[in-house]
């Protein structure tokens, strides 16, 4: 399984208010267990803990341990909210956390190799996996469902795909 010591659970975006409380987007699959993790770890090297949580329109508001004005939220904006991966219980046997399949080669259903997996997106209408295909300088975009991403094999490092006809065929030629 591919070892990566941090995964992302949330960003504060912004500020709501004037007594210090932050806009969050939470990435967690229950997006209110973001504040169940205890301290998190900031992409600027704090720690934070979320005191309180409440939903508000597309994120959340959050109060955090120790900020208490507006000024001290604004310092906060754009921070990257994570926790190591060993702190994250095992997913079920159908489940995979997207921060594992990152890196992973990717293969066609004959098992020729034709890519790695850059990213995982959603943009509202679904999650789609990003490729970086070899000898390609762009990426392609697909969708990540079981019907184009059959088998996902972390151990070995690799996922194999059957991607929607046509979607390859100007890359690969």
């Amino acid at each position: 399984m591919p070892e990566h010591s941090r995964i992302i659970l949330g960003v504060i975006t912004g500020v709501h208010g004037i007594q210090g409380e932050v806009k969050l987007k939470s990435f967690t699959a229950d997006p209110e267990a973001i504040a169940s993790y205890g301290p998190l770890d900031t992409s600027n090297g704090t720690v934070l803990e979320i005191k309180s949580l409440k939903a508000h329109k597309d994120f959340f508001r959050a109060r955090i341990e120790g900020v208490t004005d507006r000024n001290t939220a604004e310092t906060l904006k754009g921070l990257e909210l994570s926790i190591a991966r060993d702190r994250l219980p095992e997913p079920a046997d159908d489940e995979v956390y997207h921060a594992d399949l990152i890196g992973l080669r990717v293969l066609d259903l004959g098992g020729a190799q034709i890519g790695t997996v850059v990213d995982i997106v959603d943009f509202g209408a679904g999650e789609l996996i990003e490729l970086k295909l070899h000898d390609v300088k762009s990426t392609v975009l697909m969708p990540f469902n079981r019907q184009t991403v059959p088998d996902i094999d972390l151990d070995a490092g690799t996922l194999a795909i059957d991607p929607p006809d046509g979607l390859l065929d100007d890359d690969t030629e």
